[in-house]
């Protein structure tokens, strides 16, 4: 089996539920798929990029960029469905495609930057202590639980929210890892995790319909 030193992972379905054929429709004038497609593409460090789909026809219907690089891989039929753990889906093109670092986004990040990814290579590359990377929004607020008790701040004797704990969200945008890593865990998060800090700009995570009216917002105002 061939070895690559970088393989970029990027699983496009066919159906969505909360957007209905959102990976498809339309964002800022091109397919949304196309827009993290592109992105890849532009880091010059990944060698080939893994796309693990039950919608092979929809994407040669909407002008996918095929080249050497880009490789479609048909989703197999236990691995359909919408209840089934990404964590599978990853572990199928892993144990299909051999490479020392994978690194893994999702078709919903379209605001991501190839130097953000370059950059965050780089980190995981120099860091030899962890086993992971995944991207985050920090956070400094106050948070209440369902109980609607406090659980980082006292709301007797306030503080500036600067100077509240730093939390870290795990906004899905981007992971790395390598594949021992990834048996060990079973997980694309290992035990021991760098998190990486993005922008807010980018960090975009569509799910809901203002998510993408705020994102594709963002875009037009990039092409601006």
């Amino acid at each position: 089996m061939k070895k690559y030193k970088i393989v970029a992972l990027l699983p496009i379905k066919k159906n969505s539920e909360r957007i209905k054929g959102k990976n498809f429709k339309k964002f800022a004038g091109q397919p949304l798929f196309h827009w993290i497609l592109d992105v890849l593409l532009q880091v010059p460090s990944i060698d080939i990029i893994i796309i693990n789909t039950d919608a092979k026809d929809y994407l040669l219907e909407n002008n996918i960029n095929l080249s050497e690089r880009v490789l479609i891989r048909d989703r197999k039929d236990h691995l359909l469905g919408d209840d089934t753990s990404m964590n599978l889906i990853i572990e199928d093109d892993i144990n299909s495609i051999n490479s020392d670092i994978y690194l893994m986004t999702h078709t919903t990040n379209p605001l991501l930057k190839p130097s953000t990814i370059e950059e965050a290579l780089e980190r995981f590359k120099e860091k030899d202590l962890n086993d992971s990377l995944f991207t985050a929004n920090k956070v400094q607020s106050r948070f209440y639980n369902s109980e609607k008790k406090p659980v980082n701040h006292d709301p007797n004797h306030l503080i500036k929210t600067q100077d509240l704990p730093l939390w870290f969200e795990e906004n899905s945008c981007l992971y790395i890892f390598s594949k021992p890593s990834f048996n060990k865990n079973r997980a694309r998060i290992g035990s021991d995790p760098l998190i990486f800090p993005i922008a807010k700009g980018e960090s975009f995570d569509i799910d809901e319909m203002d998510d993408w009216d705020i994102a594709e917002a963002i875009m037009k105002s990039r092409k601006d």
